[in-house]
Parts: C-alpha cells; sequence; structure tokens
C-alpha cells in the first residue's frame, strides 16, 4: 500500500518518484504518518494558493510548527491581516535600498571565495554559502557582528523536525526560545538607536498611522533570521548541487555569468529547497473524489508541482534555457516569499565570485547527509572537488 510521511529519511533522500505517484494516482492524499491531505498537481497548488479563504495560513505554514507562531506573521495571517503586515514589511524594505547591499554582498562573496582558491576539495556549505549568508543577512538586518556562528546554528535547528516524533524537539523549542530573545535584544537597542537597516525600518514603519506591533515586530525579525538563513542557505546549496551535477550548464554560466539569473530560476523550479507548506481548509471541500474536512491541514508539495508533467515539459530534466514561468520555488499567490529579489540578487552575485575563484567542480558524496525538515529540504553537507 501506498504511503507517504514527508518525516521519513527516504523523502528526504529523494521524494521525486513518491511525487509522481502521488500525482498520477493519488492527486488528493491523505497522510496518515502527517495527519493531513497532500496536494501534488501543480493546478491544485496554484489554485489553493490564490484561495486563501478556502486554504487558510492563519493555524501556521510549516508542516511541523513552532510555538506561539501562527496568526502573527506574514506568512501565518490571511487577508485582510496579511495585507496590513505585508504593506508595513514591504515599506521596511523599500526604505532599505536593496540595489545599495549589490556592492556589500559581492565584497562578501569575494571574501568567502578567496579562501578557497587553494583547496582540491571542500564543503560548499561550511565553507562559503554559510558564510556568505550570515554575513548577507547580518548586513541586510542590521545584526551586530560577532554572533553569526550561534545565530546560524539556532536558525537551522529552528527549521528541523524530529523525524522519529514527527515533532519540534526541546532542542528545536530551546532554539527558537533563543532566537526570540535575540531578536529582543536587538530591537530594543535598534529603537533607542535607529539605523538605516531593516530591523529598525520595521519597528518604525507606518501606513496611515498604523505600525506593527511589538509582538508582530518581534516574529517577523525571528521568522526574517530564520527563512534568511535557512531558506537563502537551502536555496544557495540547492543551487550549487545543480551546477556540480550538470557541467554543461555549469560551463555555460561560468563563460557567461548572465545566464546564472535563468539557470537559478530552473534550479527554484527543479529542485526548490521550499518543498512543503501547510494550509487549513475553512469548509468541506471536495477534490479528485475525496472531501477534505473543515479543519483538516493540508500539504501543499511544492516540490512536486514544480515536477508535473501537466505544466512543464519533460520536468526531469534541468535544462537553464527553460525560462520556467510561473514556478512555485517562492510560493505564489498572496504568499508569495518578500525576499525574492534579494535572494535572487544574492545567489547570482555570489555564485558569480564562487566560479572565479572555483570554475570546475563536481560533488563528492554520492549519498548526502539531508537535514531533518518536514519543509525544507537542502544538505547538511556539499563536499566539492575541483575538476581542473
Amino acid at each position: 500500500m501506498f504511503t507517504f510521511d514527508p518525516y521519513s529519511p527516504a523523502i528526504d533522500a529523494d521524494p521525486f518518484p513518491f511525487y509522481k505517484t502521488l500525482r498520477d494516482e493519488y492527486p488528493c492524499f491523505w497522510s496518515k504518518e502527517a495527519d493531513m491531505w497532500i496536494l501534488s498537481r501543480y493546478d491544485d497548488i496554484s489554485r489553493a494558493l490564490g484561495d486563501w479563504q478556502t486554504y487558510s495560513s492563519a493555524k501556521g505554514n510549516l508542516m511541523t510548527e513552532l510555538p506561539n507562531r501562527a496568526g502573527a506573521t506574514l506568512g501565518t495571517t490571511d487577508p485582510p491581516r496579511h495585507d496590513r503586515l505585508r504593506g508595513l514589511i514591504q515599506k521596511a524594505f523599500m526604505k532599505r535600498n536593496l540595489e545599495a547591499l549589490a556592492d556589500p554582498i559581492r565584497e562578501i562573496a569575494a571574501a568567502a571565495a578567496a579562501p578557497l582558491a587553494g583547496e582540491k576539495q571542500f564543503d560548499f556549505i561550511e565553507d562559503f554559502s554559510s558564510k556568505f549568508t550570515v554575513r548577507v543577512l547580518f548586513a541586510a538586518l542590521g545584526l551586530p557582528m560577532g554572533d553569526e556562528r550561534t545565530v546560524r546554528d539556532k536558525a537551522v535547528l529552528m527549521v528541523q523536525t524530529d523525524p522519529k516524533t514527527r515533532a519540534k524537539g526541546p532542542e528545536h523549542i530551546a532554539a527558537s526560545d533563543w532566537m526570540r530573545d535575540y531578536a529582543a535584544g536587538v530591537i530594543a537597542e535598534r529603537r533607542a538607536n535607529p539605523q538605516n537597516d531593516l530591523i529598525s525600518h520595521f519597528s518604525t514603519a507606518e501606513i496611515d498611522g498604523d505600525r506593527l506591533d511589538e509582538r508582530e515586530v518581534l516574529l517577523t525579525t525571528t521568522t526574517l533570521i530564520m527563512a534568511g538563513i535557512e531558506s537563502l542557505g537551502g536555496f544557495m546549496s540547492m543551487f550549487a548541487l545543480n551546477m556540480a551535477d550538470y557541467a554543461d550548464a555549469r560551463a555555460a554560466c561560468v563563460k557567461d555569468p548572465e545566464l546564472l539569473a535563468d539557470a537559478i530560476e530552473e534550479s527554484l523550479r527543479f529542485n526548490t529547497s521550499a518543498q512543503r507548506f501547510r494550509r487549513c481548509v475553512t469548509k468541506d471541500t471536495e477534490l479528485h473524489g475525496q472531501t477534505m474536512k473543515a479543519g483538516d491541514f493540508v500539504c501543499l508539495a511544492y516540490g512536486s508541482g514544480n515536477r508535473d508533467e501537466r505544466k512543464y515539459e519533460n520536468p526531469d530534466v534541468y535544462d537553464i534555457s527553460r525560462k520556467p514561468r510561473g514556478h512555485l520555488g517562492f510560493g505564489g499567490s498572496v504568499h508569495a516569499c518578500l525576499g525574492t529579489a534579494i535572494a535572487r540578487m544574492s545567489v547570482k552575485i555570489a555564485m558569480e565570485e564562487f566560479h572565479k575563484v572555483v570554475p570546475n567542480y563536481s560533488r563528492v558524496q554520492q549519498q548526502l547527509p539531508w537535514m531533518p525538515s518536514s519543509t525544507f529540504r537542502s544538505p547538511m553537507a556539499l563536499e566539492l572537488a575541483r575538476t581542473n
């Protein structure tokens, strides 16, 4: 009998054969292990993303939610409250001119790549991407330098799930509590001494007299730290994995770095780190002969929708000339990721600088150590070796 357990190491290692079975045979599938419905076809996921009245985010959007987060962050609210939060947060992003970050980001990338010049083999995550993503996040948010390693370790723990208990364990909850206390301290300092950074702008962003309240500022900040480190880091490691596995695509990008933009979009489709997010149906809903009851949780399997043959021709082929419009790598509709511009810019700049130092490489490990997470999918380590 077919089962789909999003907490399974087998799913972490290779979810795509499971996704194909879901799409072809069980497009609206009840997973006993996850205690929720799984939607796997692109059109169903896309419609659900647009129908927030039926598929609500207000009870949390992570497959296994962190305590006290649902209902207070951009990803865990529905309109009209979501629109209010997005407007205020977007205003903060606009104040912090992202284009002004391009040169600092390139400096960070070049500094992170430089030590690899003499290395024949290295861990892309430990030796490059984690250093880069944390420094970029600290620069954008205005976090105090010196805490980078601890903040990254806590952020990674926050998105993990215990595969045995299928829940957040004590270490994950403790990491969340630590991050909240850390963010509260930074927010208090920025309120006393505002600077040109996102946290300062969150604290003061105002539309027609409306401002984020204390809890909203705190949870927005902790969510951005978590997402900024893990989502950007996972995105980068998956992109590097694709570049390592597909030598022709990598060679084309090294020769013409402008092709990196198209390669990034194809990687977001082909191998997104944002694999599965949760919704809750607000009313009985019929789909593919199944009835999802009001109050049931639903998994939107972005990683499956991005490989749906009904949407993309030859979806299991990595083709950087594809231009995959409408991919779900950053979600969609009202809950499309707010950080898409800085994520795309950061990864493109980072890989340009990385390829200047290491233009040719392949991965060393055939079996990768995957992060235990029911929502995200990315390797915990990615050993690369120069090929010439």
